[in-house]
């Protein structure tokens, strides 16, 4: 059956046409779209659906996200404004927590390899009243016999309590790893504060969620992503072993809709010489697909641990490059062979010179239309660096929502006037960039980390939460922020037909609640999603949902 949208604005975010206000969808794909006057097949066999003069745009495509992470962080603390402001409210909360975990099971008692783990996500020392980290010893008053395990919004760093880091044997003769960082006091006694690679020394003590429970929490975020309009993202790897798509596939069976571009985490697969990615994974037309390998370049802003050109404000310190030269020559070896793309996660503008430099001479390996190279996050690129990947058709995947509700680090790590040219989105497009937009979730101090209509008003007005002013000169304007957003995020992670709508292309749309290219750039983040349109059907209706 054929169905007509009609009486719509419709951006398509294709540039041999970009408003219409009609389309025809046949068999979950776009088969015309133009002025509703010189539409085809009007009559007969047809549906027809009146858009009632509402905006369209193609579904969003997030290119860079961790879903599994933000899947379990449903049922996590969420260490976050408005729930908790201070280090004094986070340990009221680890001290309910425990309480409630203790009424439930005989916790206490049990060997120290079975006890349950107090877990939160998303704290940010800059939201605190106190305006520090918390550390053990903050945690050890909410809980001092549960060991307790925070995940601060970057990723990056990790918070413990005492009872944790005696589980994990750390102590102040525990060297630091290659690649992270044990924080000490005066004493050289840890503090709880873990970065980077020294996460790892922690992981492999926690309990794993079961199989189901990880299903579960990935079906119920799909429902999230449908009532932001998302309809595919890049799955950036885990911060611990393993690969993901099983859990898609299962997913998938009980209803998760979403396209997955999957990215597997290199360090923990490069020493695996049965590991392997085949091209029937990787195949564009897949529902869950295989892109590449990820790795993790250098740290975060906030976190102090990206690696700067110029140190951070009033310090000496530039940061950290985290992966060695013989891990980053096996992956481009094993993607050359493979045919995949590489993800490097660079923020700092050291880290984005390496990896341009070291793949600027290579010849494009990727056979699809895809980038070889992906940039992850990005900030202050330098001018060769802009050049060499606008030559290349390299890829820079950035997320304005980090400079937007991370106001407070990044303003003091690096300085008002820095924060003004720190992304750079407006010179990396007039440079010719590769450039989408994507949100990272859940690694932002954001409530609602997957939103896109808060990550879109970021874009557009350069502007953080508060007001402060993070670069007028490096607006973009909401159409070219909406095609950052679906038509290139599509193609930087491989989509074979997403991302805009034209004939041929997948008919996986969003119809909101106000037109995004008129509204105020301040109400972007009041726009929503009204309905959701994954292959023609519709899977997300706000009438229904709040009736339901």
């Amino acid at each position: 059956m054929k169905t007509l949208y009609k009486n719509g604005k419709i951006f398509t975010s294709d540039p041999d046409l970009l408003y219409a206000d009609a389309m025809i969808v046949e068999g979950g794909r776009i088969a015309w779209i133009g002025a509703e006057d010189s539409a085809p097949d009007k009559s007969g066999d047809i549906n027809v659906v009146d858009i009632g003069g509402r905006t369209v745009i193609p579904g969003f495509v997030d290119a860079h996200m961790h879903p599994m992470m933000l899947a379990e962080y449903s049922r996590q603390i969420a260490c976050l404004p408005p729930k908790i402001n201070s280090i004094r409210e986070l340990t009221e909360e680890i001290r309910r927590t425990r309480e409630e975990i203790l009424s439930e099971t005989e916790a206490v008692g049990q060997g120290k390899n079975d006890l349950p783990w107090i877990r939160g996500w998303g704290y940010d020392e800059g939201k605190y009243s106190e305006k520090r980290s918390p550390n053990r010893y903050d945690l050890d008053m909410g809980s001092r016999d549960l060991p307790v395990f925070l995940v601060r919004s970057c990723e990056h760093i990790r918070c413990v309590n005492s009872k944790a880091l005696e589980i994990a044997g750390i102590t102040k003769d525990t060297p630091d790893p290659p690649g992270g960082t044990i924080d000490r006091d005066e004493r050289g006694e840890p503090t709880g504060i873990l970065r980077e690679n020294a996460r790892d020394l922690v992981l492999p003590y926690m309990p794993e969620e079961t199989e189901a429970e990880m299903v579960d929490s990935l079906v119920d975020l799909g429902m999230l992503f449908r009532s932001q309009g998302i309809v595919a993202i890049g799955d950036m790897g885990n911060l611990h072993p393993g690969g993901n798509l099983e859990y898609y596939e299962k997913a998938t069976e009980k209803g998760f809709r979403q396209r997955v571009s999957m990215y597997y985490m290199w360090d923990y697969f490069m020493d695996d010489p049965e590991f392997k990615i085949s091209e029937e994974l990787m195949d564009p037309e897949r529902r869950i697909r295989i892109a590449g390998l990820k790795l993790i370049g250098d740290g975060s802003i906030s976190g102090k641990t990206a690696w700067l050109e110029k140190p951070y404000l009033g310090t000496e310190e530039y940061g950290m490059s985290v992966y060695s030269d013989e891990s980053l020559e096996r992956a481009i070896a094993f993607a050359k062979d493979a045919g995949c793309q590489i993800s490097v996660h660079a923020m700092g503008g050291r880290a984005v010179d390496r990896i341009v430099d070291r793949i600027y001479g290579e010849k494009k390996w990727t056979k699809e239309k895809a980038p070889h190279l992906r940039v992850e996050h990005v900030t202050e690129p330098s001018i060769s660096a802009m050049e060499k990947a606008a030559e290349k058709g390299f890829a820079f995947v950035s997320q304005p929502i980090f400079e937007y509700c991370e106001i407070e680090t990044y303003r003091g790590n690096m300085g008002e006037e820095r924060l003004k040219h720190l992304y750079p989105h407006r010179t990396e497009l007039d440079h010719g960039i590769r450039l989408a937009l994507s949100t990272d979730a859940p690694a932002t101090s954001w409530a609602t980390p997957s939103d896109p209509f808060s990550n879109l008003k970021a874009a557009v007005t350069r502007r953080a939460y508060d007001g402060t002013d993070t670069g007028q000169g490096e607006r973009i304007d909401i159409e070219t922020a909406v095609i950052l957003y679906t038509r290139t995020a599509a193609e930087v992670c491989g989509f074979a037909r997403l991302g805009r709508l034209k004939p041929g292309y997948d008919a996986d749309f969003v119809i909101l609640s106000e037109d995004i290219f008129t509204v105020d750039p301040e109400r972007v983040d009041r726009v929503t999603a009204e309905e959701t349109y994954i292959l023609g059907e519709k899977v997300f209706d706000i009438s229904k949902a709040v009736k339901g």
